[in-house]
């Protein structure tokens, strides 16, 4: 397992075994890096600890635990986790700010602790289906210590190929689970608990109105925290909003470092923000580092990332993240990104989308069916989220209402071709924002899910394949609790979105970029899959992987038919088979291996 996850931490390992326990961890040394400092921490009192990431207030947690007579040997930002729980008890993961995956251990009560940070930048996998408790980073060093030998979960496969990624507490293998952000599971003997320590933040019933110059020291604040290491860190930079407002911040707060801005670029014109990207740097003073990323990448990477991680992830973004990342290994060990700004702020077309909706559904059953008819006349381009694209996700699912309808339109495989391929929709387990009002519902919806489990699993996989650590100043703790309050038209007025963002953006960048329309990071793969990807993709879809999980390859191969002749832009729907049919295989070829374990638990982060 230790192995398996070597690309985590190039900079040391540990191995522990003491009784009937075992903790394995890697290091990628980010603070305390001038300390032969093993990436395993282990108390006097029969504590040991391995966590996988940050601990940001390490400074002040140390300075409360010297008031409280604890001592904390080593500078490292990990050393403050054993010492806080010896006095907080359980409570303790919950003053820590940062971004973690952690196993705790005490002997002394022969109790075992698995927390996630809030946000969920960190994913752990645990399996306990057997005597013994395995968990780890990664579900491809869990898999590799149990075979692979546990079927399908159809439930998490039904999500995948809806939304392109499991939910947590699913993964594709039955009995490998993960915990959801702000979960602490704690094993003790003869039973195991679930424990929720976070949830998001309750928006006041009566919404203060913060200003821009209110909102200044948090966010600054939130960026000295994650910038505040002993190693060169950089930006991840498009020609958006969220990312050069962080760059700008950084850049205020950091005048002397260098800062380079690393920036992916296509050839494709309306996919491509490098020129855009490349004017904030140079107006901030950033070292500008593009990486173009081209189709003939996308294979090879894709089968790298699927079977050194071991799962699934139909976000195609996740392909050139891990090539920027690759690029930026020779420079630095952390990059800053805008990831978390949009559902926090309300930044995504579909906020605005769900509003309007209501007034839509108002109109005569009729006319909306002859608008429909029409809309899906429209002829598919190849370009970067048109206005048929947004149309044609609009007029879907005019039945639905609120929370369903949000899901469908960020949807991968629509519901009729689910069923086509012999898969019945998904049914989410009841949540608690069904009574909120509709944006603070979808807010919710995109923050505990789609944005850990598919945005945050992204960069995490993507950057760590490469020794890169990707932080998300957006989603500091007290950025959250400032975000949380914000009433509604501070978030979503008419068709603008992030309208407090955009204002606050103002004191560092020109109006010109602050309200750009939003584009996100997408990949060109409707052209590409009709051009030099399309012998790789047609002998993917067309191989027995796809039937041996119980799905309909001549389902798969009509949709390939549609999006070849343009009768529809099928790229996501198409691209998430490809994603599941590199999984498949991965899991083929580590099925006929199984690891016996003594009756011991097991980690590796």
């Amino acid at each position: 397992m230790l192995r398996q996850m070597a690309h985590r931490g190039p900079d040391g390992s540990a191995l522990v075994v003491r009784g009937g326990v075992v903790m394995a961890a890697n290091r990628l040394a980010i603070r305390g890096i001038d300390e032969a400092q093993p990436p395993l921490t282990e108390h006097r009192d029969g504590i040991l600890v391995a966590c996988n990431g940050e601990i940001d207030n390490h400074r002040e947690l140390r300075r409360f635990l010297a008031r409280c007579g604890h001592e904390v040997p080593s500078s490292t930002d990990v050393a403050v986790i054993a010492p806080l729980y010896l006095e907080k008890g359980l409570a303790f993961v919950e003053h820590l700010q940062g971004v973690f995956a952690l196993a705790l251990w005490d002997a002394r009560l022969q109790r075992l602790i698995l927390a996630r940070d809030p946000a969920g930048e960190r994913h752990l996998y645990y399996s306990d289906t057997s005597p013994t408790i395995l968990f780890a980073s990664e579900l491809a060093a869990l898999a590799d210590a149990t075979g692979a030998t546990a079927p399908l979960d159809r439930e998490a496969l039904a999500h995948f190929l809806q939304e392109g990624y499991c939910p947590a507490p699913q993964s594709l293998l039955a009995g490998h689970h993960k915990l959801r952000p702000g979960e602490m599971i704690v094993f003790e003997p003869n039973r195991a608990r679930h424990l929720r320590y976070w949830h998001f933040p309750r928006r006041p019933a009566t919404p203060t109105t913060p200003t821009p110059r209110s909102f200044d020291p948090v966010l600054r604040e939130a960026v000295q925290r994650q910038s505040e290491i002993d190693v060169p860190f950089g930006v991840l930079l498009s020609g958006g909003l969220d990312s050069a407002l962080i760059a700008a911040v950084a850049r205020s707060l950091r005048p002397a470092r260098q800062l380079p801005a690393y920036c992916i670029r296509f050839a494709e014109a309306s996919f491509d923000e490098g020129r855009e990207a490349e004017r904030i740097a140079a107006r901030l003073g950033c070292p500008f580092v593009p990486v173009t990323v081209t189709a003939d990448d996308m294979p090879s990477t894709l089968r790298e990332l699927v079977t050194t991680t071991g799962e699934p992830l139909a976000d195609p973004a996740w392909l050139p993240l891990a090539q920027v990342a690759q690029r930026a290994s020779r420079d630095v060990r952390v990059l800053l990104a805008g990831e978390g700004a949009d559902e926090l702020f309300g930044g995504y077309p579909t906020y605005f989308g769900a509003q309007f909706a209501r007034h839509y559904a108002r109109l005569p059953a009729a006319l909306r069916e002859v608008l429909r008819r029409g809309i899906e006349r429209l002829p598919p381009s190849d370009r970067k989220v048109t206005l048929s694209f947004l149309l044609k996700r609009f007029v879907r699912g005019q039945e639905l209402d609120g929370l369903a309808r949000h899901r469908l339109w960020t949807s991968h495989i629509a519901t009729e071709w689910l069923r086509r391929l012999g898969v019945e929709p998904p049914a989410w387990e009841a949540q608690d924002i069904d009574e909120l009002p509709l944006l603070d519902a979808v807010q919710h919806h995109d923050f505990a899910h789609t944005l850990p489990e598919a945005l945050l699993a992204k960069a995490d996989r993507g950057g760590m394949l490469r020794g890169v650590e990707i932080r998300a100043p957006y989603l500091d703790s007290t950025v959250i609790e400032f975000a949380a309050a914000l009433p509604a038209q501070a978030r979503v007025r008419g068709l603008t979105t992030k309208v407090f963002l955009k204002n606050y953006a103002r004191l560092y960048l020109p109006r010109a970029v602050t309200h750009r329309r939003k584009r996100g990071l997408s990949v060109p793969l409707s052209a590409w899959l009709r051009g030099p990807l399309r012998d790789w993709a047609q002998a993917r879809l067309s191989c027995s992987a796809l039937a041996e999980a119980g799905l309909c390859n001549r389902a798969a191969l009509e949709l390939w038919a549609e999006h070849q002749a343009r009768k529809a832009d099928h790229a996501r729907a198409i691209w998430t088979l490809l994603v599941l049919c590199e999984w498949l295989e991965w899991r083929r070829t580590i099925g006929n291996r199984l690891t016996d374990f003594p009756d011991v638990a097991a980690a590796s982060l």
